[in-house]
């Protein structure tokens, strides 16, 4: 489905990736890994058009995608969940569900506002607030629920639990869960060795802006030079 191959980006005259490969495969729960400033969040930009390429490719159910505006590759089926969240702050929730959606593929039902109300019930109640009214946790459940609303084919989640309470953590893990028993393809970055390792399908561990590590979860479990050398774990 998604197929990034040798890419380099920069920062002006500051390189940061230095040719990084991975995939992610239709219905696959795959991770990028790593500790901060190693390239996690720029691959996410270099994917999502946000940040030009220097070199490489990347393509999207096998139709290349580098080069594309970002508006363009959303469109192409890949949401994104950005670190931060980024909601609009100025709209509703109700308005930011639906400012960006997009209708679902042909065959499938889809992502409306009732489905993501009831992922998320404590949103319920707040259709009405403006998005700098709510919680940490509330902007969170409403950037995945407006990633959600474009119906992506691939979705992107950039430390979707970094700084919440513990019971919020939970509660994005559990939607997590969720999806990939629906069979949403998902790349997720985030520090949570121990869930990912129960949830995810695959893990890519990035130093310096290259793959240094691929394996199952069940191969990270048991390769604890790599969690030490890698991740800090």
């Amino acid at each position: 489905m998604l197929s990034v191959r040798n890419i380099e980006a920069a920062y002006g005259s500051s390189q940061v990736l230095f040719g990084m490969n991975f995939d992610v495969d239709a219905g696959e729960f795959v991770t990028l890994l790593g500790r901060n400033g190693m390239g996690k969040t720029t691959t996410v930009r270099a994917i999502m058009g946000i940040l030009p390429l220097l070199a490489g490719e990347i393509s999207f159910e096998e139709q290349p995608i580098h080069g594309l505006p970002s508006f363009r590759v959303a469109k192409a089926g890949i949401g994104l969940v950005p670190e931060g969240r980024q909601i609009f702050p100025n709209l509703t929730v109700r308005e930011n569900l639906i400012a960006t959606a997009l209708p679902p593929p042909k065959g499938h039902s889809g992502w409306t506002l009732e489905r993501v109300i009831d992922l998320f019930p404590a949103l319920g109640g707040r259709l009405t607030s403006m998005g700098n009214q709510l919680s940490g946790g509330e902007q969170q459940m409403l950037a995945i629920g407006r990633a959600l609303m474009t119906n992506p084919r691939l979705l992107i989640l950039d430390e979707a639990t970094e700084g919440l309470a513990p019971m919020v953590r939970a509660e994005i893990w559990h939607c997590l869960e969720n999806l990939k028993d629906e069979a949403q393809a998902v790349l997720v970055i985030d520090k949570n060795v121990e869930i990912l390792t129960r949830i995810a399908d695959r893990h890519y561990i990035v130093e310096k802006g290259r793959v240094v590590w691929i394996g199952s979860s069940e191969e990270l479990r048991a390769d604890e030079a790599a969690q030490h050398s890698y991740l800090g774990v």
